[in-house]
C-alpha cells in the first residue's frame, strides 16, 4: 500500500544532542528496529512536539486505556504517532488506518504484521553519529 503523505513530507527536531530528520515518501510509514535503537527517544521527541503543533497527535502504551479508537476516527489533518503500534492498535483500528485518507500515520513498533502495510509501508530507524549529535533517519527496511 503507497500513497503520498497527506499531512507531512519532512520532520526535522533538534533536540539537545539528538537530531531527527525523517522524510516520509508514504501515508503510513511503520518504524521498525531493535530493541534500544531509539524508536522509543523518537516517539518522544514527536509527542514533545505534539504540545505546540497541533497537526500531531501521539499515542504510546500509557493511553491504553482512552478510547483512542474515537479519537483516530474522529480526527483529521494529523500526523498520527502511535508508539507500539503493534501491540496497541485493535484489528478495527488497523483496518481504519489503511483505508484513512484523511490523516498520515507513523507506527512504532517491532512487528508490523497484521498492520495492512507492505513493503512499501516498512522502515527502518537508523542512527549515525555526526559529531556532538545523534542522527535519526529512515530507510526502507530490507
Amino acid at each position: 500500500m503507497k500513497s503520498r503523505p497527506v499531512v507531512m513530507e519532512h520532520y526535522h527536531k533538534v533536540h539537545t544532542t539528538y537530531v531527527v530528520d525523517f522524510t516520509f515518501i508514504n501515508n503510513i510509514t511503520f518504524l521498525t528496529g531493535d530493541s534500544g535503537q531509539g524508536k522509543s527517544a523518537v516517539f518522544s521527541f514527536f509527542e514533545e512536539d505534539a504540545a505546540r503543533n497541533p497537526q500531531l497527535l501521539c499515542f504510546n502504551y500509557l493511553d491504553w486505556r482512552k478510547d483512542i479508537a474515537h479519537t483516530i476516527a474522529d480526527a483529521e489533518g494529523k500526523l498520527i504517532v502511535v508508539d507500539n503500534a503493534d501491540l496497541l492498535l485493535t484489528d478495527e483500528m488497523r483496518k481504519h488506518i489503511a483505508l484513512d485518507v484523511k490523516n498520515q500515520y507513523l507506527l512504532i513498533g517491532r512487528d508490523p504484521r497484521n498492520l495492512y502495510a507492505t513493503k512499501d509501508n516498512i522502515f527502518e530507524l537508523v542512527s549515525e553519529r555526526k559529531g556532538e549529535k545523534t542522527e535519526f533517519r529512515i530507510e526502507a527496511f530490507e
